[in-house]
């Protein structure tokens, strides 16, 4: 099958919808088919040399869910159906497919099989209640739709009702399961805590930042590793002005090393406030097998069970945060137990797993049109 993997965010700066199409791509190809991602790029353009990568549009920072989504604003119906007259895709495959103009323009113009994947769920729907009049006619070219999870679902249904496929989002299980070697200054006997994400409001960090004030008190022996890109000064003053010791905030961390950091970690915490579609960290962290205290936000709550993976904590709430991580810290049974039970969440996520309910999805369609 000859399929198109659409991203309407840069592939220069890769986030999570990027790396689920990457993934996608890589099973695809893996089980013998013909695939393309069509997106845009801001990077020099020799600098991703996948011949299967068609790179169109000059890209922007554009605020989103608390966020910053790069997308391009061209109209590109003309490159775009070049494209697809050349290429004669079986299966376009459109993410967030009312996201950017790359997306929508290639709704406007193709002639095959339409799916949509809609990763997002925000606070305010209020962007899609403006843009509805506009691309309601595009949205009805989608012959399917994808949520990555009921939360997605619920935020775009609510101005584009339909039937939607809740496909979760996938994990590469073998990457972040290997048992590489712990970071070694991390690796002293101390009690780990980590955080991995950007560094943005939403994510929750300046509670989790006022928990570990409580954690340290009572646990001496402990941790914080923040892993992630952003601005972090602000966070840096609540840990000189609190006098914290044993903060450690590394930046931004490749992929391929992310995996030694869960494995060093002895607790994940993910404080994040809320507008989670689904959660990504949680699942790597549960492939690590390591015991998790998250936000009871709805994107998390259905990664993840109170009790069984880990703990669920109010959002915004220090003192509960605290308490969680105490908790876990304290009992090492109670943390393997959990460890484990996250690594079988994840083994249903792995990318294989979700590549072949996408797949299936895509001849159900065919075979109905």
């Amino acid at each position: 099958m000859k399929i198109a993997l659409v991203s309407p965010y840069d592939y220069a700066h890769p986030g999570g919808v990027a790396i689920h199409i990457t993934n996608l791509y890589e099973q695809f190809i893996e089980m013998g088919h013909n695939v393309r991602i069509i997106t845009p790029f801001s990077g020099n353009r020799d600098s991703l040399n996948n011949e299967d990568i068609i790179k169109l549009g000059r890209t922007f920072p554009i605020p989103s869910g608390g966020s910053i989504a790069r997308a391009t604003l061209s109209n590109l119906s003309s490159p775009i159906r070049a494209i697809l007259e050349r290429e004669k895709f079986d299966i376009i495959h459109l993410h967030e497919p009312l996201g950017s103009t790359i997306t929508i323009s290639t709704l406007r113009v193709s002639n095959t099989i339409n799916v949509g994947t809609f990763h997002a769920n925000h606070s305010s729907a209020k962007g899609y209640r403006i843009m509805s009049p506009f691309v309601m006619r595009w949205f009805n070219k989608l012959h399917g739709k994808i949520a990555v999870s009921k939360p997605a679902m619920d935020f775009i249904s609510k101005q584009f009702p339909g039937d939607y496929e809740i496909i979760p989002n996938g994990i590469d299980v073998a990457h972040f399961s290997t048992d590489g070697p712990p970071i070694d200054e991390f690796n002293d006997g101390k009690l780990n805590i980590l955080f991995v994400g950007r560094m943005e409001k939403r994510k929750g960090l300046r509670y989790l930042v006022g928990a570990y004030e409580r954690v340290k008190h009572e646990l001496p022996n402990s941790r914080l590793i923040v892993v992630g890109p952003g601005k972090r000064q602000e966070y840096e003053k609540l840990v000189d002005k609190a006098n914290m010791q044993d903060v450690v905030f590394t930046g931004y961390v490749p992929n391929e090393d992310l995996h030694r950091y869960y494995q060093t970690a002895d607790v994940f915490c993910a404080p994040a406030t809320g507008e989670e579609s689904f959660g990504i960290i949680l699942l790597e962290a549960m492939a690590a097998s390591k015991p998790i205290v998250a936000s009871a936000n709805d994107g998390y709550s259905s990664v993840m069970r109170h009790g069984v993976q880990g703990l669920l904590v109010p959002p915004r709430d220090e003192q509960a945060l605290a308490s969680a991580l105490i908790q876990l810290l304290s009992d090492k049974s109670l943390r393997q137990e959990m460890g484990a039970k996250g690594r079988l969440k994840a083994e249903e996520c792995s990318w294989p797993n979700v590549a072949k309910s996408v797949f299936e999805y895509y001849l159900r369609l065919l075979n109905d049109s």
